[in-house]
């Protein structure tokens, strides 16, 4: 009875009991990605880097349920990839959301031409971090999931606790300033109205809005798998049952954290109801609006007027007839 008891409290045990969460991480983020893409929402930056976002957390999610605990070997080695790599894409696009945020509110400039730097550091920069372990042979079994083995603990240091604590550290400073500024500029006001000031203010918060919240709910979400860690860092041979226990249920919950902000929009909820989605999917699907190209020919200008009409006309003016035989072409939609 008492090794059954100590089987349950282990990370294996575990993870069978709480293998259905992961789907809450899943489900989640496919239904962001849909009405990104329903409503056309990727139109504007914010919503695109809210995308990208949802993208790392939807592969994030898969991971989490590719089986239980899997002994060492080539698909152990693809499960600590995958969760490296993507949990690295995840909390890249935290950054870039966070350094937007900084760079629209406290330099006031526009970040759109700097889209194609975010995806460059944010898909490129965890990919080659995430293969590091591989030339190693570092990955293996390591609790409930894959990732770096418990033989190899500098390695977790310098792949992902040091980068991660300098990181958050730094969005934590970036969030300081960013409300200190925003603060700053409600309570004061100086110089003559701008009309051109007042409207890229208007167009700054409406970038700001739907991205402010979702740092904050990767670092709440991160918060029990990084305690985790850390601990079997320093007590290999001692899982505290809680503590393994809440890594495992909150792990996978990146996708439910970030569908829970997006759906604070009340832009975005507004949007959820029949009447819109049945318009949205009409636009996407049966969308009948045809093109079609005019084009005239053979138009005439007369000039010549009866005798009549030029004595109450005068000398100078001038009539002009058009004759124009058009023909009609269909361009299909």
């Amino acid at each position: 009875m008492i090794q059954q008891q100590q089987q349950c409290l282990s990370p294996d045990c575990l993870f069978s009991k709480v293998y259905y969460r992961p789907w809450r991480g899943i489900l989640p983020s496919c239904c962001m990605l849909l009405i990104i893409w329903l409503f056309r929402k990727y139109n504007s930056l914010a919503q695109r880097l809210i995308l990208s976002l949802s993208l790392a957390a939807f592969f994030d999610s898969i991971a989490y349920v590719m089986g239980e605990v899997l002994p060492d070997g080539v698909l152990c080695n693809f499960q600590a990839w995958w969760l490296t790599y993507f949990d690295w894409c995840a909390l890249a696009w935290v950054c870039c959301i966070t350094l937007n945020l900084y760079l629209i509110v406290v330099k006031e400039i526009r970040t759109d031409r700097l889209e194609l730097a975010y995806h460059c550091a944010a898909w490129g920069v965890p990919f080659m971090l995430s293969c590091l372990p591989l030339f190693g042979d570092y990955y293996g079994p390591a609790g409930a999931w894959c990732w770096i083995t418990d033989e190899h603990v500098a390695w977790r240091f310098i792949i992902w606790y040091i980068p991660l604590f300098t990181l958050i550290f730094l969005m934590m400073l970036c969030y300081l300033r960013i409300i200190y500024v925003a603060k700053q500029r409600v309570t004061t006001w100086s110089g003559t109205y701008e009309p051109s000031r007042e409207r890229r203010k208007v167009v700054m918060a409406e970038e700001i809005k739907p991205l402010k919240w979702y740092p904050c709910v990767y670092l709440a979400v991160s918060l029990f798998p990084l305690l985790n860690r850390i601990h079997n860092a320093i007590f290999p041979s001692q899982p505290v049952f809680i503590l393994t226990l809440l890594h495992v249920i909150s792990a996978p919950l990146h996708g439910l954290a970030n569908a829970f902000v997006f759906g604070l929009d009340k832009e975005t909820w507004g949007q959820l109801t029949i009447t819109s989605l049945q318009l949205a999917i009409q636009s996407r699907f049966c969308d009948s609006t045809r093109i079609r190209e005019y084009q005239t020919a053979n138009v005439h200008y007369v000039a010549q007027i009866d005798e009549e009409d030029s004595e109450s006309c005068g000398d100078d003016t001038i009539v002009m007839v058009s004759m124009p035989s058009i023909t009609l072409k269909d361009k299909g939609p």
